[in-house]
């Protein structure tokens, strides 16, 4: 069932790993999902973003300055930063095949933070760990 998938997948996010089953439920609610035809762009680079987008079948290309640099897979996610900011997309993403994908709206993921004020914080202190390694990273390049 895509419902218990969609929870397992969203489960996994790293954005989400903090928290609660019961939260994590509430971020469920919130996802609708969406399937996409072979071919199609699903985000654009260089454009706003305000959906974040996990895959539960299929695969994308991820694609930067039109050469593709990653492929994704059921379990992968993308457009997580665009919950948050409505900042230009670094990549587009390109279903290689046809894509089943749970997507959360900005509008919809910010009406759970407010019903469930400590989400916000769990979410803080994962994107803080996020942040923390990808300087890390660039430190030691």
């Amino acid at each position: 069932m895509a419902a218990d998938r969609k929870l397992e997948h969203l489960a996994n996010v790293r954005m989400f790993s903090a928290l609660s089953k019961k939260e994590l439920n509430m971020v469920s609610k919130a996802a609708d999902v969406v399937t996409v035809k072979a071919g199609t762009d699903v985000v654009t680079e260089g454009t706003t973003g305000h959906e974040f987008f996990l895959i539960l079948d299929g695969q994308a290309s991820v694609r930067r300055g039109g050469r593709k640099v990653a492929t994704l897979g059921p379990g992968d996610y993308f457009g997580e930063l665009a919950l948050l900011d409505r900042c230009p997309r670094s990549a587009t993403i390109v279903a290689e095949t046809p894509l089943e994908v749970a997507v959360i709206g900005q509008r919809e993921f910010m009406a759970v933070l407010d019903q469930v004020p400590p989400v916000s914080h769990k979410l803080l202190v994962t994107m803080a760990h996020r942040l923390r390694e990808a300087d890390t990273k660039a430190v030691s390049h």
